[in-house]
């Protein structure tokens, strides 16, 4: 029998995590290891160390953070870098310990700075200010690329980290203040359309421009990422430079998504923006030449993907009644 590849998912249960695993699920050749909170608290450094020492793991995927929105990072500010510290220098460090050659990290588009030209290339980062609502967790992120980059340099692990876009599908968080735009508008449609609202009202004046990726792409780009060969993968990232970022390289006015989200849900009611509401930066588009010269493009379009998210949030809302 041919010893399966053994595959640690940290933070499986997450969106982003549950979407990994069920590509890998897909591959017989794999076995997946996880662990739930209360079996291992990956902010214990000891606890992190011991699990690795005794798993015999081949591969880690962190997909393991504290997230939330602009009101959770702009409340909870210590929580936010803290605890993505503490996972990021456990679970980097323990398998290096472990001598655990393939590692992938999962960052988020925020380490960009505030004002970076667009579309944002790799080279963007670390070269102007944050933007300040969520800099805690920025600087977390970029310390998880910084201690992967480390690693690698010092030790010579083959530990890669990838950038994504604004992710949306299965898993999502639709609570109606907490979460990010595409859930919180399939929630305020969905709901408008049972209580026959005659309209409904989105922020801002529609006119900022966003990138959104289905998360099942983004777990599908993280795994091809994963298992490119080095000499591939290193031909197309510099010794400083060893993120990747994931996306469409396709975006769409904030006007045109709110549309878009009101046909999927088949609400039929007036569509009004508040202008009085701000619109946040113009616009935050990700380049991804490098990932397609990797060999990998996105395949889910938009209404596409918010159709699946759409059912997804249909099959699960009673979970999400008392929310």
């Amino acid at each position: 029998m041919e010893k399966l590849q053994r595959i640690f998912v940290a933070g499986h249960n997450g969106m982003v995590g549950s979407a990994v695993v069920r590509q890998l699920q897909q591959q017989s050749d794999v076995e997946i290891i996880t662990r739930n909170r209360k079996e291992l608290d990956l902010t214990n450094q000891q606890a992190v160390l011991d699990f690795f020492q005794q798993e015999q793991i081949d591969q880690v995927y962190l997909a393991a953070a504290k997230v939330g929105g602009i009101v959770a990072n702009n409340t909870y500010p210590a929580d936010f870098i803290y605890e993505n510290l503490m996972i990021e220098c456990n679970i980097i460090h323990s398998a290096h310990l472990a001598n655990i050659q393939q590692l992938l990290f999962l960052g988020s588009s925020c380490i960009y700075p505030k004002l970076a030209p667009q579309p944002m290339g790799e080279n963007a980062l670390l070269t102007g200010t944050l933007e300040e609502t969520n800099e805690p967790y920025a600087i977390a992120k970029i310390a998880g690329i910084k201690l992967c980059e480390s690693y690698n340099r010092q030790y010579g692990r083959d530990y890669r980290s990838v950038m994504p876009t604004n992710l949306y599908g299965p898993g999502d968080n639709f609570h109606p203040e907490n979460s990010h735009v595409i859930p919180a508008l399939i929630r305020r449609f969905h709901e408008a359309k049972l209580n026959g609202d005659s309209e409904v009202v989105a922020w801002g004046s529609g006119k900022p421009m966003r990138e959104f990726l289905y998360v099942d792409d983004m777990a599908a780009a993280s795994i091809h990422v994963m298992n490119l060969e080095s000499s591939i993968y290193s031909s197309n990232t510099q010794p400083m430079l060893s993120h990747i970022n994931v996306g469409t390289g396709v975006d769409c006015t904030i006007r045109e998504l709110v549309e878009t989200v009101a046909k999927v849900v088949e609400f039929e009611g007036e569509i009004k923006f508040d202008t009085t509401k701000p619109d946040g930066a113009p616009r935050k588009l990700m380049s991804v030449d490098r990932l397609e010269s990797l060999g990998w493009k996105y395949s889910v379009a938009l209404e596409v993907g918010l159709q699946k998210a759409y059912n997804w949030f249909l099959k699960n809302q009673d979970n999400f009644r008392s929310k």
